[in-house]
């Protein structure tokens, strides 16, 4: 899984992806502090299986904090996308291409409105246009590869075909292109499409292959709630996180120089330093006061992508149905994430093909259960595969 994070220069994508994975990256407030894509890796958080079973786990594939599995999730932060982009302006296509293997996009925009669409300092900017922009420049994007190959394309029945070779690396599938091009009233059979038919259609596909929730950043920053409930109103409250990624980094930051005691996502946090200096105690208590009332937010927006936006839910397969364990004794070593609505035969092929292609049936630890390879998934599952593999 990888959530890719954009939007135009300025906005604070930079400091929101060192927030997310605390890696080291150039912060500053130009245009193309990132020239190549930073990549990192950030954590969805959810309660561990162990709280509920009354053991005490073992995790390998993640990390389980005071009762929360942090289950791992690529991201990368890519160059500042300026209006044109897909002509070449800016970073051009060297951003857009970055996105190609991206499961879900991350528009950041400024909530404050200090910055206008290109990044450069303003007062009074609607971060709406922010968003509007980075999605029409996506839509072209798109829209240019497909018109490059359509003269190949519209001379073959199966154009759905034909289309998913030329986009395969975009993680699209058949079923997509099927349904974005029904969506929009396309034949796929020889399709001599107009370019407003293909921007059409580019839009559709990215909304079903490339899905977007927008943080409203800087929200820490005095009237950008103005901003925040102008975002909503235009694209929904579900699709829209205020966030702060300064914050939280600072937050992190304190908390790995040990002053003090903080879990991300956490609404409070506790001081482990009562000697620091007055100015460092009044920042950190300006801090601990706005995220009581508000939060960072930064963790909520990386689970809304990896539960909400994707539909993941979290199974835990072990070999020892009475101990919850692996063969090496290991309590609920390993949490997936898998898509809600996927089968315990689904979950067999992650863990290895050979299982899957000889599984008999899976066993609920829980209740002791026989479950049937195409039984659904429910989140939380602790399950046994068994397979005639030896």
């Amino acid at each position: 899984m990888l959530i890719g994070i954009i939007g135009a220069p300025n906005k604070g994508k930079s400091t929101l992806f060192s927030a997310m994975t605390m890696n080291d990256v150039a912060i500053a407030d130009y245009p193309f502090t990132t020239i190549q894509p930073n990549t990192g890796i950030t954590y969805a958080t959810t309660e561990c299986a162990h709280v509920k079973l009354g053991v005490q786990c073992n995790a390998r594939n993640s990390l389980c904090v005071s009762g929360t599995r942090l289950i791992p999730v690529n991201v990368t932060d890519v160059a500042g996308l300026v209006e044109g982009a897909h002509e070449g302006k800016g970073m051009g296509n060297q951003f857009l291409n970055d996105l190609v293997a991206a499961d879900a996009l991350i528009i950041v925009v400024d909530a404050s409105g200090k910055t206008d669409p290109a990044g450069n300092k303003s007062t009074g900017s609607n971060p709406v246009d922010d968003v509007n922009m980075v999605k029409n420049e996506l839509v072209q994007w798109l829209a240019g590869i497909i018109e490059k190959h359509m003269n190949a394309i519209s001379k073959r029945k199966d154009g759905d075909e034909a289309l998913y070779e030329v986009l395969t690396s975009f993680k699209v599938t058949k079923d997509g292109i099927a349904k974005a091009a029904n969506a929009v009233s396309l034949s796929t059979n020889k399709p001599e499409w107009s370019d407003e038919g293909i921007e059409r259609f580019s839009a559709e596909l990215l909304e079903e292959t490339k899905p977007i929730l927008i943080a409203a950043n800087k929200s820490d920053v005095h009237g950008s709630e103005q901003n925040v409930a102008l975002l909503e109103r235009e694209f929904g409250r579900e699709n829209v996180v205020a966030c702060s990624g300064a914050m939280e980094l600072a937050l992190r930051k304190a908390a790995k120089m040990g002053l003090i005691d903080y879990k991300p996502g956490a609404r409070d946090f506790k001081w482990l330093d009562e000697n620091e200096s007055e100015e460092r105690k009044q920042a950190l208590k300006y801090m601990q006061d706005f995220i009581k009332s508000k939060g960072t937010n930064v963790q909520e927006l990386v689970n809304r992508v990896v539960f909400g936006l994707l539909g993941n839910i979290t199974v835990y397969p072990v070999e020892d149905e009475n101990k919850y364990s692996d063969h090496f004794g290991n309590v609920l070593p390993d949490c997936v994430l898998i898509n809600s609505g996927s089968t315990a035969h689904d979950l067999a092929m992650k863990i290895h093909t050979e299982i899957a292609n000889k599984m008999l049936y899976a066993i609920d630890t829980k209740t002791k259960k026989r479950l049937a390879k195409d039984y659904v998934l429910q989140d939380e599952d602790v399950l046994k595969i068994v397979s005639a593999v030896k």
